[in-house]
């Protein structure tokens, strides 16, 4: 990564494009959040069970974190932003097709397209950071620019209820062909102002890259990725994180659902503040992270996370379920922001691989954590599906912070 003066400030343009990388992150999350609430009603609308509704979420969460596979190396090569602005365009198509599906099939092929493009949004963008940002600022800024990712959990859950329950389940899917749309033309503009000002190039890392020529394959990239100890470390934790976490998150709502009877507007309503604690980490996280440091902050998270969901799993009222989710989310964000942090620096030189590799295993991760849940639920209840979920993430808390305090010991010795 190429080094700044710690005190160099970011130029006016290169905050102008955090912005709207950060709205692309924004549309991108609520498109992988948007379903969770509507899921009782795609089954009803459709006559299918709640697992066969699901594969609108879990083949999304399958090409989502395939995709990542070709993504990094089109980034590292191409420009992270470029491919950032036409895979945001791609999502618009994969978002009208949604609206206009007519059967559970055509919807699940909708939501496949739609992954192909969401799919390069937020790996790219913390890929863009890492390339831009000084490494001493990485962590602060990574929590800057995922505020438009937590956002957009919070904006894809309320839209995924509240439309569905006032308008019908298409409407949201219309919602989101607007976002991409004028997400992406605002990037495509950007972009345009990138390639006529070539003195102030967005992307600075780019000039300290080695040649084209000299630049090894996307397998060679990944194998010295995935064989370092370390990336080996980063890499799991994300596959646990993404099943326990994001995986589990997809049946909150509909266990608020059935369990408590609450609508289905309320059920997402509720579980949409665990965006608003994710936002509510990012507007304290400076100060945090400069408290606690990473170890603590993966330790409490997951810790914050596991008892958070044991109430939500098991509450016979549904007040306790809003600071709930609220402060599950905060702890989440806690644990996801270091991940992040520790993704973009297992392979500065070739980032974008790298994150892409984080961002699979995450959301390869999301998509085992939506099926094993999803066939749990029959058998155990959907209180215990998400108490389980908890407790992975506490545990897992526990193991990162470990294997930090590790790490660090060998680095210092």
């Amino acid at each position: 990564m190429t080094t700044h003066p710690a005190s160099a400030p970011l130029s006016a343009a290169t905050r102008r494009s955090i912005v709207l990388l950060s709205l692309a992150t924004f549309a991108s999350m609520a498109a992988q959040r948007i379903c969770d609430a509507m899921l009782p009603e795609l089954a009803r609308v459709f006559a299918v069970s709640l697992g066969q509704a699901a594969l609108v979420v879990s083949v999304f969460a399958v090409t989502y974190g395939v995709a990542q596979l070709f993504y990094g190396p089109l980034g590292d090569r191409f420009g992270k932003f470029r491919i950032v602005t036409f895979a945001t365009l791609g999502c618009c198509v994969g978002s009208v097709a949604a609206t206009l599906a007519t059967s559970l099939d055509m919807l699940v092929w909708a939501r496949l397209l739609m992954a192909l493009g969401a799919a390069a949004l937020i790996p790219l963008t913390m890929a863009w950071v890492g390339d831009t940002v000084p490494s001493d600022q990485l962590q602060e800024m990574l929590t800057r620019t995922g505020l438009g990712s937590t956002l957009g959990i919070v904006g894809g859950q309320l839209a995924g209820g509240l439309l569905t329950d006032a308008l019908g389940w298409r409407w949201a899917f219309a919602f989101l062909t607007l976002l991409f749309g004028v997400v992406g033309l605002l990037l495509w503009g950007d972009w345009r102002r990138q390639q006529a000002a070539p003195a102030e190039p967005a992307e600075p890392a780019l000039a300290a890259a080695p040649p084209q020529g000299a630049r090894p394959g996307f397998v060679k990239q990944a194998l010295l990725i995935i064989t370092g100890p370390w990336s080996r470390v980063v890499l799991l934790m994300a596959l646990v994180e993404g099943a326990a976490g994001f995986g589990v998150l997809a049946i909150w709502a509909s266990h608020l659902h059935r369990s408590l009877g609450l609508s289905l507007s309320l059920a997402g309503t509720i579980v949409a503040l665990f965006g608003l604690g994710g936002v509510m980490y990012m507007a304290v996280g400076r100060h945090m992270i400069h408290r606690f440091g990473q170890q603590k902050l993966v330790l409490l998270g997951g810790l914050l996370v596991g008892l958070c969901a044991l109430v939500l799993a098991f509450t016979p009222h549904w007040l306790p379920a809003v600071p709930a989710s609220l402060l599950a989310g905060f702890g989440f964000f806690m644990f996801h922001n270091t991940m992040q942090a520790n993704a973009t620096q297992m392979a500065p030189s070739a980032r974008g691989t790298a994150v892409s590799l984080f961002a699979s295993s995450l959301f390869l991760g999301q998509s085992v954590g939506v099926v094993v849940a999803a066939s749990l639920i029959a058998q155990i209840g959907t209180g215990a599906v998400v108490a389980l979920g908890g407790a992975v993430m506490a545990v897992e808390g526990v193991f990162f912070a470990w294997a930090l305090r590790r790490r660090d010991a060998r680095r210092a010795g």
